[in-house]
């Protein structure tokens, strides 16, 4: 097993969930009630959380990831495969007696998809967890903490707690969609929705009307992704829609964590946000042209992409 990289002074520190993604890949996703054969099966890391750790790391940022996995061998697997990206992952608790959070994902031939999630050990990360984990964490100047709603309240108002503490930013991404809690909102975090989790999070009917009801909640940037359609950018007075990157997309899977994970890298590197929305719509659409959701890029090819974009 890798070494665990252990950081002094993160400068992302992402606190979120870890799974192992059992992907199926087939001609046509099923409707309710049908099953499709014939497809492929390949086995990747995922969560949310680990997805987001691994971009961040890529693009450059330091990074010390919080969650929990099982006491099983997917446990030991993805805790392997974090550190051997170069993440911290001392704080990555084992839960004895619980499973590694599982995603049972379909794929069609554009890339799109259905997900379903088992989520195991990350049910049980909790604030006494991440408080303890994150006690002598010291964070570089500029930090960002990145939070990701595949966890509990409980465990993103504990992290939310010590990021005010030592001023770091907060980048929450509400995926899955689900009330965000008013300790969480007044802190004024930069969140990240895609146009269903926006629209679903508000009750609005349009992405620009829900954009600007959580600007209003929580005062800071909202920023909607909504894949070819680019990103709605809703930062005090005006709204506006930064254009997607053409690319010719084999697996969506994961972008919307890669777009995170890089956001989080280009702010903590001292990038104003326009130019951190553009870095990570950059990886984000890179990594749809691999498959499987950790295939976020370096920042080499980030930047090699964006010269010729």
């Amino acid at each position: 097993m890798a070494r665990p990289t252990r950081l002094t002074r993160p400068s992302v520190v992402v606190v979120g969930s870890v799974n192992v993604d059992f992907v199926v890949r087939v001609t046509q996703l099923p409707r309710p009630g049908t099953t499709v054969t014939g497809g492929s099966f390949e086995r990747h890391g995922g969560g949310k959380g680990a997805n987001a750790a691994v971009a961040a790391a890529r693009a450059g940022a330091a990074v010390r990831f919080v969650g929990a996995v099982g006491d099983d061998d997917l446990g030991a697997w993805q805790s392997a495969e974090l550190a051997s990206e170069g993440i911290d992952v001392s704080a990555l608790t084992r839960i004895a007696g619980s499973h590694t959070g599982v995603a049972l994902i379909a794929v069609d031939p554009v890339g799109e998809n259905q997900i379903a999630v088992a989520s195991g050990a990350n049910a049980a990360l909790d604030g006494t967890i991440v408080q303890r984990a994150l006690r002598a964490v010291k964070p570089a100047a500029g930090a960002i903490c990145l939070l990701g709603f595949e966890i509990g309240d409980d465990a993103l108002i504990g992290a939310a707690a010590w990021a005010e503490r030592h001023g770091v930013r907060i980048v929450a991404n509400p995926a899955p969609a689900r009330r965000i809690p008013e300790a969480l909102l007044a802190l004024r975090p930069i969140l990240t929705p895609n146009a269903a989790e926006a629209m679903a999070l508000t009750r609005d009917a349009s992405e620009e009307a829900a954009a600007w009801a959580l600007h209003e909640a929580s005062g800071a940037p909202v920023l909607v992704t909504s894949g070819t359609h680019g990103v709605l950018v809703v930062d005090g007075s005006a709204a506006r829609r930064l254009r997607a990157f053409p690319v010719v997309a084999v697996d969506t899977t994961g972008a919307g964590d890669v777009f995170n994970g890089a956001l989080a890298a280009a702010l903590s590197q001292g990038e104003g946000l326009d130019s951190a929305i553009r870095w990570a719509m950059a990886a984000a659409a890179l990594s749809t042209t691999v498959r499987g959701a950790r295939s976020a890029p370096t920042g080499s090819a980030v930047r090699e992409f964006l010269r010729s974009a």
